[in-house]
């Protein structure tokens, strides 16, 4: 038993994809799907980047068995806010893991992430955002209100500070997200968006974000039919 993790260890390191421009997600998924627990939570404090990734990615699976236990979700909103963005990115993968088994566990830890600072902010927006999970009505609402949430918390970042490169992420995350929520519920997602509109007259990082899902080809089919 004692050689199987240096084992696993090995392969992860060895098929990682890394250094390259893409992680192998697959891997990543297989990792999370039935690694087991003890070695989830050695990874998560890793100083490889994909090691990290892999662990962080479980911890959904370790939620959806214990949403109760606050270890998992406090540990999951730290690596939300990793100074890597791959393992930032296995973040929301842990969120869209719990959301493909659990609305309700999904919304839950959304919603706690929504109150967290800007890095945590921008997980549970690209964790709900993801078309897959928005086929229901009530799902596709959640995304548009967490993207809301998600625009008021920029907004009350002061100007001076908006350089900042958590509060940069947040803001690229936007610059996505609300098409994808728009696209999933578009008679609602349309109100939104003139109000987002309204916005950006006197807010750039707004205009940024509006002029960043107009070019996405989701969203100019819903503003051009």
């Amino acid at each position: 038993m004692r050689h199987k993790p240096l084992h696993l260890l090995k392969y992860l390191d060895e098929n990682s994809g890394l250094p390259g421009p893409r992680a192998n997600l697959t891997l990543v998924d297989a990792f999370a799907d039935v690694a087991p627990e003890e070695i989830v939570w050695q990874l998560t404090g890793s100083p490889d980047e994909f090691r990290r990734l892999c662990a962080t990615a479980a911890l959904g699976r370790l939620y959806l068995e214990r949403p109760d236990d606050e270890a998992v979700v406090a540990r999951l909103t730290e690596l939300a806010a990793d100074d890597s963005w791959r393992v930032r990115e296995g973040a929301a993968m842990a969120l869209q893991r719990v959301g493909d088994a659990s609305t309700e566990l999904l919304l839950k830890l959304v919603d706690r992430f929504l109150a967290g600072p800007p890095r945590v902010v921008r997980a549970a927006i690209a964790g709900i955002c993801e078309p897959r999970l928005l086929r229901a009505p009530e799902m596709a609402d959640a995304a548009l209100t967490a993207c809301r949430a998600a625009t008021d918390r920029l907004q009350s970042v002061p100007f001076e500070q908006r350089r900042h490169e958590d509060v940069r992420t947040l803001r690229q995350a936007l610059g996505y997200c609300w098409s994808v929520a728009i696209a999933a519920a578009p008679e609602h997602g349309l109100e939104l968006w003139t109000e987002l509109e309204a916005r950006a007259a006197t807010d750039a990082d707004i205009a940024w974000i509006i002029n960043e899902n107009r070019a996405k080809a989701r969203m100019q089919r819903l503003l051009t039919r």
